[in-house]
């Protein structure tokens, strides 16, 4: 007897290739009691109809009957209309749906009593890790996004010796420092470019320096123009006769007069937890110098569930240089670019603009497998094993439950849904 049938239908939203679980998955879950009902072509051509049926799902002709059969249902993009109408109460829906940019949805997904899991709203916490499917999809576009910017560029990333000569390597930008952030640098410092990077949070200066790039830092900057000055200690007077007659402790500068290589911070000089606003506005200067020698600039900053901050206004896109490409990673959420069109490249001044929209699509196979591998522990994170096979078991009291459940038993858990579903009612979205 079978507890927990899980539905996966086809995806409808145009462009989107991916699957919610893979025939690797599906065989776990069967495996481990569930039942799964796989929408035939659900898989596109990359994880055909028998692959499923091997791995023991069983494949049905439409969507009616995975909703209609279903009492879980894994999606990677939010559903249509339609699909809202296939839904019903005390079922579950787990997909992105970024419930403050769709208030709407989620409110009629509400109405029907429809408990819903949005991705977006995964805790980012180390017991979440392993459902953390916005991860998973900001690490392929990350890498995505250095290749789109490398083959927008007009010349070549590394530096090469020719027969002709040499050219210098290229000096790319990474704006933004998380997953996405993270895996821009790293393949950007694989292929051979000058990388730097910038974030406001103080924990990502090491994160970036550690995959090769230099981090933009006022602070540091500051140091290296102190330092032009700087002079080695040399003994004098006495000190240089009790050197020469061996007494090499004499070598080292008296601690009143000089600073030590090594003891330049005490406790009192640790780094604190937040940079002061006074330091952030020097970074920021910094930036807006430092982005006029770039080649590449590639934003990936996002907030969950407000729009994405600008970091790059027009005036910073015309010191560039004429060459010059940004890629915006944030222009499915109005863009870290003043001058960003979702889904269009735009030249300005001789600068490229890129805004690419849902790059995990455009690498189906490794993006589908990871989602489903995250499907997989939240899924058994939701059910509890039991004699016959598992149940859902939905603990409020859970931390991943609580923050990924924007809706159940007919209202809107989040908090910022709810409110950006008051500012559309009332004109002020």
């Amino acid at each position: 007897m079978v507890y927990v049938n899980v539905g996966v239908p086809r995806e409808v939203v145009e462009g989107e290739r991916r699957v919610g679980l893979v025939p690797e998955t599906v065989a776990r879950l069967v495996g481990e009691g569930f039942g799964v009902l796989v929408e035939s072509g659900a898989g596109w051509d990359y994880n055909l109809d028998e692959h499923y049926e091997e791995a023991g799902a069983r494949i049905v002709g439409g969507a009616e009957e995975v909703y209609g059969e279903s009492d879980v249902i894994v999606k990677v993009a939010g559903p249509s209309l339609e699909e809202v109408e296939m839904l019903r109460e005390g079922q579950v829906l787990i997909c992105f749906l970024n419930g403050p940019q769709e208030p709407g949805l989620v409110e009629r997904l509400a109405e029907r009593g429809v408990t819903v899991f949005s991705n977006e709203a995964i805790p980012r916490t180390s017991a979440a890790q392993s459902m953390d499917a916005l991860s998973s999809m900001g690490s392929i576009a990350g890498y995505k996004s250095a290749l789109i910017a490398a083959n927008t560029l007009g010349k070549y990333v590394p530096m090469l010796s020719t027969a002709a000569g040499t050219t210098k390597a290229a000096n790319v930008l990474v704006l933004g420092v998380a997953v996405a952030g993270l895996q821009a640098i790293a393949i950007m410092h694989r292929l051979g470019a000058n990388v730097f990077a910038y974030d406001i949070r103080p924990e990502t200066k090491e994160q970036a320096r550690s995959l090769g790039a230099e981090f933009i830092d006022s602070v540091d900057e500051r140091k290296k123009e102190e330092e032009d000055g700087w002079e080695e200690y040399e003994p004098q007077g006495w000190r240089k006769l009790m050197v020469a007659l061996g007494f090499y402790s004499f070598a080292e500068p008296p601690r009143d007069e000089y600073i030590v290589e090594g003891e330049e911070e005490d406790e009192g000089s640790k780094e604190p937890e937040r940079w002061s606003r006074e330091k952030l506005e020097a970074d920021q200067r910094l930036v807006r110098e430092r982005i006029k020698e770039m080649d590449i600039v590639i934003t990936t900053a996002l907030a969950p569930g407000r729009r994405a901050p600008k970091l790059v206004d027009r005036e910073m896109v015309e010191s560039m240089k004429a060459g010059s490409v940004i890629v915006d990673l944030a222009a499915e959420q109005g863009g870290n670019c003043e001058l960003t069109r979702p889904g269009e490249t735009v030249k300005h001044g001789g600068v490229a603009i890129v805004g690419p929209v849902n790059l995990p699509s455009t690498m189906p196979i490794h993006a589908s497998q990871l989602y489903a591998r995250n499907m997989y522990n939240l899924l058994r994170h939701i059910t509890e094993g039991g004699e016959g096979g598992p149940r859902l078991k939905l603990d409020f009291e859970d931390e991943i439950v609580s923050a990924m459940c924007i809706a159940h038993g007919g209202e809107i858990r989040d908090e910022a849904t709810r409110r950006a579903l008051e500012e559309s009612r009332s004109g002020g979205g």
